[in-house]
């Protein structure tokens, strides 16, 4: 029989959303501690339903490799006398680790001569191992809330009912609590309850397939997939996409099966989103929509079990969902009793952050920054930007935002509509929500990106400013999601922002609030976009010298500053790139040790070389300057790259600390006007040479 590993903890239903990250970390400390224990294996697997979590490892080891470790005694002076007798160190030592004295070796250590003895240690049987840890790996698997349950000593998700786990098809024996390890699983709790004896994984597999279990959450979607696109074939449609609530459905049943059910069509005259958002939250239905993407008034819903009579299952959620439906067309019909700006006034009662104060306050600042942005980049939307920045956080005090949350902008845009907003305005109320998370649209309109920009920076600022700033465990306001936001919209809208401009005016709108000095909270809010930055342009693949190179000259402009990076890291493979690189660095270093340098004198010229280097620097100067202004900064590059042997045998043949002051105070300064050149684009020093 194959050596493998199989543990099952069954459990009551623990919540879907726990489950994933709980699989994922089963997994990840099994490995570490399997390292840690000297047991080499081939593969290690997790499955998962709401009632079971299952780890299963392939050709795992029978026993612990063995070592051999080094024990350190007494120093060589303190074991031997001086005639080389050994002590009572050296015996007592020797006894210690039960060897004789003729075991007892000298090695050198950094502090001196000692006496050590190399021990080889056994591993031990595999099962010992895992009788031992497995109550430890068990309830250390992390949960976003874990408790005791009843009278049982451990905590976890939810109550642990039995435990099953085999090695080689043997029990491996531990207790977990009041619960003991066994050969024993069980079916579907209402389709297949019976106990049944596992021998194996793959009999394991066979019989909970028989008990109406599909463990793998792969397969199980799948089969939810399937299940949900066979039965909306039938009123002609289709599945509206939604891996998230595939995902929450996944982990919310062991057995899938659908039915579709029907909803009056007077519900669809209300807002797509708030039918999709009431049929999701509470009930967990799949939208059906046609070949236009239009809802049609149908829903589905997967169940945990193989249903009877359908018929009833069906009344009964279409009841249910009713119900839902009715209270979101009150919600919607009870918001439009007072226009949109009607509702501002009450976000002084909404507390944005208990030191930086209301949303009502939020929204002012955020009208002076958008103001300021407008005019900086489109004048003619300064004041329709406003009235967005105005609007934009108006339908938090709304009744349908109120009972889902998840719908904030969306509503915005939708009750500025009906109350006859500029539809340009009410589109910027729900594009200043974007992006919402990691590879999110972002905004489309001017008008959505200023308020979106303005912000997250207001909320960054006067987060920094009272303190609450992200650490490596911690970012509970999300502040680094906002600054790769910002960075996001800048790139993609190719927006000339300057970033210290607008720091420093959220920092000068926020000054009744923050409680830190201006210039700290400055300077570390302009570091935290340097690092998030960085680390933006990493993950696109660009090398870190030349983000170093750029960033460490400039980036207030971070549009440009990309265009920079990405100009450097085409002519870093350029086969004259890593000489004149070198050249550069040449000329770094030796420029740094005078600052007396200014004008350039042909006069003070000695030789061919410098007349050569400073004739190939005028001849590009004025073409490089303007690519530079027209920020074509590869082409610039392109024509920088003619320096590289004017610049070599220059550095060959001319010795630019010469004895001669004014000879030399010349040909630095000349070196200064090349290197001037480059540092318009990045500081070629920081660039990694062979």
């Amino acid at each position: 029989m194959a050596s493998e590993f199989l543990l099952e903890i069954g459990t009551e239903e623990i919540p879907s959303g726990f489950i994933h990250m709980a699989l994922e970390e089963m997994e990840r400390l099994f490995r570490k501690e399997l390292k840690n224990q000297r047991l080499g294996f081939e593969d290690i697997k997790t499955f998962g339903t709401p009632r079971r979590l299952v780890l299963f490892i392939d050709r795992l080891s029978g026993r612990q490799e063995d070592i051999y470790v080094e024990k350190i005694g007494p120093s060589k002076k303190v074991a031997f006398d001086n005639d080389g007798n050994p002590t009572g160190a050296a015996i007592g030592f020797a006894k210690a680790q039960n060897v004789s004295l003729a075991d007892l070796q000298q090695v050198s250590l950094s502090k001196g001569d000692y006496v050590a003895v190399k021990k080889k240690e056994s591993g031990i049987d595999t099962r010992e191992v895992l009788s031992s840890i497995l109550p430890r790996l068990i309830t250390s698997i992390p949960f976003p809330k874990s408790m005791r349950w009843g009278d049982s000593p451990i905590r976890f998700a939810r109550p642990i009912h039995w435990i099953l786990c085999l090695f080689n098809g043997d029990i491996v024996p531990f207790w977990v609590g009041n619960i003991e390890s066994k050969d024993i699983s069980f079916g579907h709790r209402f389709m297949a309850p019976s106990p049944f004896k596992v021998l194996d994984f793959n009999s394991y597999i066979d019989h909970l397939r028989k008990a109406k279990v599909i463990v793998d959450p792969i397969e199980r979607k799948e089969m939810i997939r399937k299940e949900i696109a066979e039965a909306v074939a039938g009123v002609s449609g289709k599945v509206l996409e939604d891996e998230d609530l595939l995902e929450e459905v996944n982990f919310l049943i062991e057995y899938p099966t659908s039915i579709v059910g029907t909803f009056d069509r007077e519900f669809l005259d209300l807002p797509k989103e708030v039918l999709i958002a009431s049929m999701r939250k509470h009930q967990m239905y799949f939208s059906v929509i046609d070949s236009s993407g239009d809802l049609l008034p149908y829903f589905i819903s997967v169940n945990n079990t193989i249903v009877k009579d359908p018929e009833v299952v069906v009344r009964g959620n279409e009841r249910v969902l009713k119900a839902r439906l009715s209270d979101a067309k009150f919600f919607f019909e009870e918001d439009q009793k007072s226009p949109l700006f009607e509702s501002v006034p009450y976000l002084k009662e909404i507390v944005f952050q208990s030191e930086l104060g209301t949303l009502y306050e939020k929204v002012m600042r955020l009208k002076r920054l958008v103001e300021y942005l407008a005019l900086e980049i489109k004048p003619e939307l300064k004041e329709t930007t406003k009235r967005a920045a105005f609007l934009c956080k108006a339908d938090l005090t709304s009744k349908m935002v109120g009972e889902f949350p998840n719908l904030q902008g969306v509503m915005g845009r939708e009750y500025a509509f009906l109350s006859g907003e500029d539809p340009e305005v009410a589109n910027a109320i729900y594009e200043h929500y974007l992006p919402r998370f990691a590879g999110d649209s972002l905004p489309r309109s001017d008008m959505g990106a200023f308020v979106s920009i303005a912000d997250r920076i207001d909320t960054i600022v006067g987060c920094f400013g009272v303190g609450l700033i992200p650490t490596g465990t911690s970012d509970p306001y999300a502040l680094r999601r906002q600054a790769l936001g910002v960075i996001n919209i800048i790139l993609d809208r190719r927006y000339p922002i300057c970033l210290t401009k607008i720091c420093k005016r959220s920092i000068e709108y926020l000054n009744d609030k923050i409680s830190r000095a201006p210039v700290d909270v400055f300077n570390e809010v302009f570091e935290f976009f340097r690092q998030r930055f960085q680390h933006h342009l990493s993950a696109k693949g660009f090398s870190y010298d030349v983000i170093d190179a750029v960033l460490s000259l400039n980036f207030d402009d971070m549009a440009d500053a990309f265009d920079r990076i990405e100009a450097l890291e085409e002519m870093k493979n350029q086969p004259d790139f890593q000489p004149l690189t070198i050249a550069f660095k040449r000329a770094s270093n030796i420029i740094t040790q005078s600052s007396s340098a200014k004008e350039t004198r042909v006069s003070l010229f000695q030789h061919p070389a410098e007349n050569n280097l400073w004739d190939a620097y005028k001849e590009i100067k004025e073409s490089v300057l303007e690519l530079i202004l027209k920020k074509n900064y590869k082409e610039a590059l392109y024509i920088l790259v003619n320096l590289r042997k004017p610049v070599d045998d220059f550095f060959d043949n001319v010795m630019v600390m010469a004895e001669d002051e004014e000879v030399r105070k010349n040909r630095l300064a000349m070196l200064v006007k090349v290197s001037d050149l480059f540092l318009k684009i990045g500081d070629f020093s920081k660039i990694v040479t062979a």
